[in-house]
């Protein structure tokens, strides 16, 4: 297949792109001015509306994965902007260029993210649940609607809400690490809030899934079957990696440090279920937390 990524240099785009092209897959980059460009990549810029038309024509798949880091530092007005101008306007434009083309993809896979649905508590959230409150659910709603270019094309379109993606190669799991090893691990707040999460194999093997001719449409939550309290991921890890794991992070201290990004990051609660993967029959490589962070860690 000849397939489009977007998003190819972050911690999934990397992952994919070397698994795709494993298995003999054509690929092309959508890079930005100021990267490193690949030959036969496609420039696009979304601030200015860059992205020309001739140069997307013939692909069998789109994977669109770019967005800025939603926890790379502290929420400041500027900071919010690009986060939410990244998601919108990137596949506002890369959509309204797939629906003027001649010879469009089969199918868009578009990422997405838990957020949308905000802090829940323990309700459980399937692909039908109404958006959340707050900053990201607010962009992650506005993420989703910019997606509307393809609604009346011959596109199948596929919006990955994704949870928390554990890798070792980036993501959570690095920052984590350090503390954990030496002792100093704990919950965050009272611990009880949900985590949605998906170990980045298995996040790969989604994307293909979607991607490769099945009939799944729409809002599609990729995250493993058995979402986890942040307690009982805190005493996971630090089960796998034979370390106790006391301390705790309390509800003033976290916002202390990281302000708004504490509530709607680390504190909300989420618990989504991945139910149109299973109703398709994707099979889970990690559906239980203990074997994800086992393969993580070589056990």
């Amino acid at each position: 297949m000849r397939i489009l990524v977007s998003g190819s240099t972050g911690l999934i785009g990397s992952a994919l792109v070397k698994s795709l092209a494993g298995r003999g897959h054509e690929i092309t980059r959508l890079v930005r001015p100021g990267r490193a460009v690949v030959p036969g990549s496609v420039m696009w810029d979304p601030t200015s509306g860059l992205l020309e038309l001739k140069p997307l024509e013939g692909f069998d798949a789109v994977i669109h994965l770019a967005g800025e880091n939603v926890a790379a530092q502290r929420w400041t007005p500027e900071q919010k902007r690009r986060i939410r101008d990244s998601r919108v306007r990137g596949t506002s434009l890369l959509c309204s260029r797939l629906k003027e083309l001649a010879n469009p993809p089969a199918v868009a896979v578009l990422a997405s993210a838990v957020g949308y649905y905000g802090d829940r508590g323990d309700e459980e959230l399937t692909e039908d649940a109404t958006p959340g409150d707050g900053f990201l659910a607010d962009v992650t709603r506005e993420w989703e609607e910019a997606s509307a270019p393809l609604a009346h094309t011959s596109i199948r379109e596929v919006r990955l809400r994704t949870g928390t993606v554990l890798s070792t190669g980036g993501g959570v799991l690095p920052r984590l690490l350090p503390l954990f090893k030496s002792g100093l691990g704990g919950t965050l707040g009272t611990g009880r809030q949900y985590m949605s999460w998906i170990a980045i194999d298995d996040l790969i093997g989604i994307i293909d899934f979607a991607m490769s001719g099945h009939s799944m449409s729409g809002a599609v939550n990729a995250v493993a079957p058995h979402p986890v309290t942040n307690r009982e991921f805190t005493r996971a890890l630090a089960k796998a990696l034979g370390r106790p794991a006391l301390l705790a992070a309390p509800r003033f201290a976290l916002r202390l440090i990281s302000g708004e990004m504490a509530d709607d990051l680390l504190l909300a609660s989420t618990r989504a279920v991945p139910v149109k993967l299973i109703e398709a029959g994707y099979r889970f490589m990690h559906p239980e937390l203990k074997s994800a962070l086992d393969a993580l860690f070589g056990k």
